[in-house]
């Protein structure tokens, strides 16, 4: 099934903001639902180091916006929502060009919702892989995320965040 003009025009967004696209990573799939992103970062020579494998810096900065994207998006202007902290656990050099895909489930969405609705600010922890096409992890990342409900004196957001 073919994107739909929204979606293409998202990931389009996606891949010409200018601190992304500094990464050398680039969206190849963004689901229709907009709970799922898949990301390529290719090793070039914008994204080798002196060993010839991609740079840390470029690793974490593939995969850092994407969940937040997701969440935000989906819980809308009336919530802040930015990444807290990382754990980064490098397993292999990356020799090759690499994958990750970003996902946020309903059930993980309707959680979030749910002790939103209980406290004002909550934090949780999505797991993540960049990986070769074959599967062969290079890091895994434990990304946290901070999610808090704006106060009455803040104005909502504008469309920054890549709406739904």
């Amino acid at each position: 099934m073919s994107e739909s003009w929204k979606i293409k025009l998202l990931r389009w967004r996606f891949n010409r903001y200018p601190a992304y696209r500094q990464s050398g990573a680039r969206v190849v799939h963004i689901a229709e639902d907009f709970r799922e992103i898949t990301v390529k970062l290719p090793l070039n020579r914008a994204t080798r180091n002196l060993h010839g494998t991609i740079y840390g810096g470029a690793m974490y900065a593939a995969v850092d916006p994407l969940h937040a994207v997701l969440i935000a998006s989906h819980l809308g202007r009336d919530f802040h929502v930015w990444m807290k902290t990382a754990l980064i656990d490098f397993k292999r050099p990356g020799r090759g060009d690499l994958f990750a895909q970003a996902k946020v489930s309903q059930p993980e969405l309707d959680e979030i919702r749910m002790a939103l609705t209980k406290e004002t600010k909550i934090d949780r922890d999505f797991h993540l892989n960049l990986a070769t096409a074959e599967g062969e992890v290079a890091v895994r990342f434990t990304l946290t995320v901070h999610i808090k409900r704006r106060g009455k004196h803040e104005e909502p957001m504008n469309d920054v965040v890549f709406p739904l």
